[in-house]
């Protein structure tokens, strides 16, 4: 009976700490990273209030790879070439493809593939700010606006890495999608990444569930104006994942190279971009890019362009809403070309 009493002292002490801090729901995320072992709390936390959304996840990859990836001759063979004992057990494995929770003093274990934790972050310092709608009788329906704005805030700055910046989403696909070791490739003969990925088509089709904006009754596409977001964010996501894999690289070999290539390859669509729209947080980025070199052994300058990138990337989402974007609805993907 004290439950929602407590949540919502917590989430008012976190809002006046942001206050306080000189903080907004527009301050940046952590770098995609994968969860936190010791704070998983699984989808079992998240079923109750997004069973519809745990439905699709259910019938994707993201989630039968738990019983599929180490029987396949690829996993297989990687393993092979890199003395890997188990594709569950190795951290160089599980960081992307698995998910682990750590209880009771016990030894991080595999639990689930690509999981909801995987995306938004492990749940157990912002699950209880989530569900807070601000009182023991209110629902989600019934939420103020004010309110529901403060308790995305403040699940945020808890680790939630919450969708309605296209960007952070973005991040948290392309932390996997692109490949993050440079021995993996190398020697392993893993892909250095998935080279086709474009995060339009490949977030609204198999993996889709947009079920918060129906109150769970359909699996809503995004609007055009999203889109339009969504698309300009995914190409910077891939050029500041593909700057921090050109940052590892030490060899003049698949890796580096690729990393590099794929790089070029997204400023050179963003730049594209630029020619079309006007925004600042682009010409950010773009300048950024410029200003450092996709050379081996170059981590430290690497790095810190992608930070700032990643900065720009996220208030690009964050203070965008699409609609100076109608240029680029040509080169959009449309629903026939979605995974």
């Amino acid at each position: 009976m004290f439950g929602n009493r407590f949540f919502s002292f917590s989430l008012a002490t976190i809002i006046g700490t942001l206050n306080l801090a000189g903080m907004s729901s527009a301050a940046p995320p952590v770098i995609a990273e994968p969860a936190n072992p010791h704070k998983v709390l699984t989808q079992e936390s998240c079923v109750k209030c997004h069973a519809g959304e745990v439905g699709v996840w259910q019938k994707t990859p993201h989630a039968t790879t738990f019983d599929t990836l180490h029987r396949t001759p690829e996993a297989k063979q990687i393993a092979l070439k890199l003395g890997l004992q188990s594709i569950k057990h190795e951290g160089r494995c599980v960081a992307c493809h698995y998910t682990q929770q750590s209880s009771a003093g016990q030894e991080p274990h595999v639990i689930s593939g690509v999981s909801c934790e995987s995306c938004h972050g492990a749940a157990k310092d912002w699950l209880d700010l989530h569900h807070d709608y601000g009182g023991e009788s209110i629902t989600r329906l019934t939420e103020t606006p004010h309110h529901r704005q403060q308790r995305i805030a403040a699940s945020v700055h808890a680790g939630m890495r919450n969708p309605l910046n296209v960007f952070a989403v973005a991040q948290s696909c392309l932390r996997c999608h692109t490949t993050a070791d440079e021995e993996l490739v190398n020697v392993g003969g893993h892909t250095a990444g998935s080279l086709d990925f474009e995060f339009v088509s490949w977030s609204q089709g198999t993996v889709r569930h947009n079920f918060v904006r129906s109150d769970g009754k359909a699996n809503t596409p995004s609007s055009q104006n999203r889109l339009r977001v969504m698309f300009v964010s995914g190409m910077i996501a891939e050029l500041e994942a593909g700057m921090r894999a050109t940052a590892i690289a030490t060899q003049k070999a698949n890796y580096g190279v690729t990393a590099a290539q794929r790089t070029a390859r997204a400023a050179a669509r963003l730049k594209s971009v630029a020619q079309k729209v006007s925004d600042s947080n682009l010409n950010h980025i773009l300048a950024v890019y410029d200003s450092v070199q996709l050379k081996l052994n170059n981590s430290e300058p690497l790095t810190a362009a992608a930070d700032s990138i990643a900065t720009a990337g996220f208030q690009f989402a964050e203070t965008n809403d699409g609609s100076a974007l109608g240029a680029l609805d040509a080169f959009i993907p449309t629903p026939d070309r979605w995974k």
